[in-house]
C-alpha cells in the first residue's frame, strides 16, 4: 500500500490512511477509553459505533445453545463495526474488552457517510475486513483440529502482538471462554508451557518469555492470518 503515515494516530488503519479519507472521519473521532469487559457490540443488534482501537484488545464472540467462544481478536491493527463497512447495520456476534485501553471511536451515521462520499475509503476498509475474515477462518479451523496447548500458544502470541509488553492479564476462566475450552484444559496448557519455559503464568496474569518458542509450540497454527494482513494493508 502507498498511503502515508499518519504518526499522530497508534491505529493501524488510521494510520495509512490517505489525508483525503482521514479528513472525512477525522471530525467525527472521539478519543475514548476501552474498560474492561465493556460491550462494544451487542449480538443480533444494531451497531451504533465504530471503534478504531489505539491499545487495549477487543474479542469478537460467537454465542449458541448457552455457548460461546471467540471468533476474533481486534487491536491497534483493526477496527470494530466491520459489517458497517460491507453495508450491514447490525452484528452477528458481541464484542467486548478483553484488555483495556483506549480507542477513537465514530457514530454509525458520520461513518457511513463517509463511506458513501469515499469509494477509496470503503476499499480499504475492506482489505481490512477480508483480513480480519481470514483471521477468524483460521481461529475456526484451528480450534477444530489443533490441541489446547498449540491453540493457547497461537493465542497468546496474537494478544501479544496487541499489547505493550510481555504482560497479559487474563484469568483461567477468561481464557477458557477466548478458546472455547474447560478451564482445566488451560490450567494444563499453560503448565505445559511453562515447564518449557515460555511463559510465566501467575493468578490473572500470563507473561511471555520466549516469543520464538512460542511460535514452535504453536506448530504451524500462527502467521497465516498475519501475513495476509501484511499483503492486505502494508507493513
Amino acid at each position: 500500500m502507498t498511503n502515508p503515515v499518519n504518526h499522530s494516530y497508534k491505529n493501524e488503519l488510521l494510520r495509512r490512511l490517505n489525508p483525503g479519507d482521514l479528513a472525512l472521519l477525522q471530525p467525527h473521532l472521539e478519543l475514548c477509553d476501552l474498560k474492561l469487559k465493556m460491550t462494544l457490540e451487542k449480538a443480533d443488534s444494531d451497531i451504533h459505533t465504530a471503534y478504531f482501537v489505539e491499545d487495549g484488545i477487543a474479542s469478537v464472540v460467537a454465542a449458541t445453545l448457552g455457548k460461546e467462544t471467540e471468533v476474533g481478536l481486534v487491536g491497534f491493527e483493526g477496527m470494530t463495526g466491520t459489517a458497517l463497512v460491507m453495508g450491514a447495520d447490525y452484528s452477528a456476534h458481541e464484542c467486548y474488552v478483553q484488555s483495556p485501553g483506549s480507542a477513537f471511536r465514530i457514530g454509525v451515521k458520520p461513518f457511513m457517510a463517509a463511506l458513501a462520499n469515499s469509494p477509496s475509503l470503503r476499499l480499504f476498509l475492506l482489505r481490512y475486513v477480508q483480513s480480519f475474515h481470514i483471521q477468524t477462518s483460521y481461529t475456526a479451523l484451528i480450534n477444530a483440529k489443533s490441541s489446547v496447548e498449540e491453540r493457547l500458544a497461537r493465542w497468546l502470541l496474537m494478544c501479544d502482538d496487541r499489547i505493550h509488553g510481555e504482560r497479559l492479564a487474563i484469568t483461567h476462566e477468561f481464557l477458557g471462554v477466548m478458546l472455547g475450552t474447560r478451564r482445566p484444559g488451560i490450567t494444563v496448557g499453560l503448565q505445559v508451557l511453562e515447564g518449557r519455559g515460555l511463559i510465566y503464568s501467575r493468578r490473572g496474569e500470563v507473561f511471555i518469555r520466549d516469543r520464538n518458542g512460542l511460535k514452535s509450540s504453536a506448530n504451524g497454527t500462527y502467521g497465516q492470518p498475519e501475513a495476509h494482513y501484511i499483503r492486505l494493508l502494508g507493513e
